[in-house]
Formats: structure tokens, C-alpha cells, sequence
């Protein structure tokens, strides 16, 4: 586990907010990034999470594709986990890693793309 101040956590989030591939950076749109210590308790009951469930990161919104033309919704908001991340990595370098990994992923569900596609992705 890799201890780390918020401030070089959030750091390393914009690094990898700024590395989110094209066409993919260009597309986000009205999107909050967050960073919290762990989910909510609302979080993990809306999500079932076991007591001993990792979660690195959450997209909470409307995927692009189901939003029929839709203009006027609330923010899409992305949450990376800091504790969970951390616990995790054993050095910052795996940290960065896991950032980037996890900011790709939640983004990946904000344009709709499922778990299938995005590991498709992930291997080219």
C-alpha cells in the first residue's frame, strides 16, 4: 500500500484525465472528476458492494448513447477511490497505472461502452 497526499493524488487524476485517449478526450462534456477516501454507504448499497469490495472508481450519469438528444441533465460525475487505489499499489509509478486504468474505464461508460469493449480497447 503506497501512502500519498490528496494534493499529488489529484495531481496524478489530472495527469490522467489529460492522457484519455481520442477520440475520447474530445467528447467529455459537463463531467465532474472527484476524488473520495472510499464510496459512500449509499454508494455501496446502490451497488451491493460486500464489506470487503475494492472499488477503484464510479461513473454515476447517463451514458452518451441513451441519451436520445437529451440536453438539459445534470452533470455526469466521476469518483476515483483514493484508499482502494491505494491499497493496491505498492509504489507511485503502479498508482499512476491504476489512475490512468481507472479514469479510461469510467470514461469508457460515459460514452456507453461495456466492460467487453473496453477491455477490446484496452488490448490494442
Amino acid at each position: 500500500m503506497i501512502r500519498i497526499s490528496n494534493k499529488k493524488f489529484e495531481e496524478l487524476v489530472a495527469e490522467a484525465i489529460a492522457a484519455v485517449p481520442a477520440p475520447y478526450s474530445g467528447g467529455l462534456q459537463n463531467v465532474a472528476f472527484i476524488v473520495e477516501d472510499q464510496p459512500s454507504a449509499v454508494q455501496s448499497k446502490r451497488l451491493k458492494l460486500s464489506c470487503n469490495a475494492l472499488l477503484f472508481g464510479l461513473y454515476e450519469g447517463v451514458p452518451l448513447p441513451r441519451r436520445n438528444g437529451a440536453t438539459k441533465l445534470l452533470p455526469d460525475k466521476i469518483t476515483l477511490f483514493k484508499r482502494p487505489l491505494c491499497l493496491v499499489s505498492n509504489d507511485e509509478s503502479e498508482l499512476r497505472k491504476n489512475i490512468h486504468h481507472t479514469v479510461w474505464h469510467e470514461v469508457a461508460h460515459y460514452y456507453g461502452l461495456d466492460h467487453k469493449r473496453i477491455h477490446e480497447l484496452e488490448h490494442r
